[in-house]
């Protein structure tokens, strides 16, 4: 059943039927509006490509008066639960009264020597965020959200990866009555509309802080002056057990956000994985390009570590931002019950934090979000669109 608000309800249906599953999610969330829908988002998990689509037109063809966006997923949010591998469609139904939404789809092609990406609406000064989700097998998300600077300066983006429970060419992808099978979709949100983003990496730092003295792409191979590899097992050597299982099961890197900072503690840092090492080059291959000079620091994560860093930074903005009316919800497909043992857990963890608001979103294969004043795409995250009642008192 649809959770009451007054300007953002979500709703959520199960069952093999996904175009009736569709229909229930989306106009449980309209019945919790107290006025017409001016923005629409739903998320469809499914096992045939071809049901997903039908489920997904008839989604976009309940409220033809608003803009709806949507996504394949393998797990979707809504009625505060998670749901993941199972057939079954949440929903999420906004009046946003005087924003501007302006919808888009996004392609590209190949250049000599680079991709091209195509679509972006023109830039506004009242722009305040984009939602955007992407195909992860025929978009260059990483690269286009790392630039997204040069184009968009300073607009938040905040969405997710979709994904299919049958992978690559799975993917659907929905905006204003069309199915894409590739590239990425989103809204763009302006005028009076107070949206801000809450991003939790969830992950705990191990050993020193150490600045990259010789790095080749991706490949680190010397911290503080000595060989990356010698300098990780020196780290994993002075660990306990446990620590050490967590090493084993997923090792990260965070590279510091702010250089000047006089410490760099948990949370300060911009999270990538660990990819794998090379003992004949004694060097450590890491999932992003970093500097020579930059400081990072190893870096584990653990449920526990997580559920107390997500509840950190949702109280943080409940106490900057006051009362919260809605939001939107990435959470990455290895939390839920891979990392919690329950698919609950964000979801739960957002209501218990943020008050009785509708909330839906999906199980992301990789989550968008700013982090430091920068977008970026992040792995094991759960990334927040927060739409508050008034802007914090410091922020006009």
């Amino acid at each position: 059943m649809a959770l009451m608000t007054s300007r953002f309800a979500d709703g959520l249906a199960v069952g093999p039927d996904l175009v009736a599953a569709a229909e229930t999610a989306v106009r449980q969330a309209l019945s919790g509006l107290s006025g017409p829908a001016d923005l629409i988002c739903f998320f469809i998990c499914g096992d045939d490509p071809d049901d997903v689509s039908r489920a997904g037109l008839r989604a976009m063809s309940i409220a033809p008066g608003a803009a709806v966006l949507g996504c394949s997923a393998t797990g979707v949010i809504g009625d505060g639960q998670g749901v993941e591998a199972t057939p079954s469609v949440s929903a999420w139904a906004a009046s946003l009264e005087g924003a501007r939404l302006t919808t888009f789809a996004l392609d590209t092609f190949r250049t000599d020597d680079r991709f091209v990406v195509v679509g972006l609406p023109e830039r506004g000064s009242d722009d305040r965020a984009a939602i955007m989700f992407a195909d992860p097998y025929t978009f260059p998300t990483d690269g286009f959200v790392e630039r997204s600077a040069e184009v968009l300066g300073d607009l938040p983006l905040a969405g997710g990866l979709a994904n299919a429970v049958q992978g690559r060419g799975a993917v659907r992808l929905f905006a204003d009555g069309e199915v894409h099978t590739e590239g990425a979709v989103g809204v763009l949100l302006s005028g009076p509309v107070n949206v801000s983003t809450v991003v939790s990496q969830g992950c705990r730092p191990i050993g020193p802080t150490m600045a990259v003295t010789e790095a080749e792409d991706n490949i680190l191979l010397e911290l503080a002056g000595q060989p990356a590899l010698a300098r990780l097992e020196e780290i994993v050597s002075a660990l306990d057990e446990d620590d050490r299982d967590l090493v084993a099961s997923g090792l990260q890197i965070g590279v510091a956000m702010d250089e000047y900072a006089e410490r760099h503690e948990q949370g300060d840092f911009l999270i990538r994985g660990v990819l794998g090492i090379d003992p004949e080059r004694e060097a450590v291959a890491i999932g992003d390009v970093v500097e020579i000079g930059r400081t990072v620091r190893f870096q584990v994560r653990d449920a526990a570590t997580a559920d107390e860093d997500l509840y950190e930074v949702l109280d943080s903005h409940r106490e900057q931002f006051g009362r919260v009316d809605g939001a939107l919800l990435f959470s990455c497909n290895g939390r839920g019950s891979a990392m919690f043992g329950t698919s609950d857990h964000d979801a739960v963890a957002v209501r218990d934090i943020l008050g009785p608001i509708g909330v839906a979103g999906f199980f992301a294969a990789g989550e968008i979000g700013p982090v430091g004043g920068r977008n970026h795409v992040h792995g094991f995250t759960a990334s927040v669109l927060v739409f508050s009642a008034h802007p914090p008192a410091d922020r006009p």
